[in-house]
């Protein structure tokens, strides 16, 4: 059985791995360094104190897949933009998991009337833009070798949901 809930702070390690693979082994994230489930419980406290969303996938219980969408922008006149966010456990790929979060994420955010949502993108990543289009966003931009991982530079792609 499949569930999309809120985070809690019990779910910091299971998330902390999912997200600490995809540092570990991929250029999807410009962090370097894995992060401590204390660290990760830091995060989701920031983005729910904040009143934004923070949810989770649970298969049979087991944490496989968060999403999330927080502060694009520290400056006041960004407050109706948020920047999503959306991380699957390795190897939970192509069950639709992705997409029933953002579907989730995306009406949370509506409903607490936010005008934008930005999905930055490590390039390429067909599965993230497929993703993303999928839900209506559409490319914003795209700054090339911005980030420096694995000995390698990557371009950064934005896509925006406008609601």
């Amino acid at each position: 059985m499949v569930t999309i809930r809120t985070a809690r702070s019990s779910d910091a390690t299971a998330i902390a791995d999912i997200y600490n693979y995809y540092i570990e082994h991929t250029v999807v994230t410009f962090e370097e360094t894995a992060i401590s489930s204390t660290e990760m419980e830091a995060r989701i406290s920031l983005v729910l104190d904040k009143q934004q969303p923070w949810i989770v996938c649970e298969k049979n219980g087991e944490v496989v897949g968060y999403a999330y969408a927080g502060e694009w922008k520290s400056r006041c006149a960004y407050r109706y933009s948020l920047e999503s966010t959306v991380y699957l456990k390795h190897g939970e790929e192509g069950h639709g998991y992705g997409s029933a979060l953002y579907s989730e994420l995306i009406s949370l955010v509506k409903a607490k009337k936010y005008h934008a949502m930005i999905g930055g993108i490590a390039l390429p990543n067909e599965a993230s833009v497929a993703l993303h289009e999928k839900f209506g966003f559409k490319i914003a931009g795209r700054f090339e070798e911005v980030g420096y991982k694995f000995d390698q530079w990557i371009d950064v792609g934005y896509w925006q949901l406008i609601f």
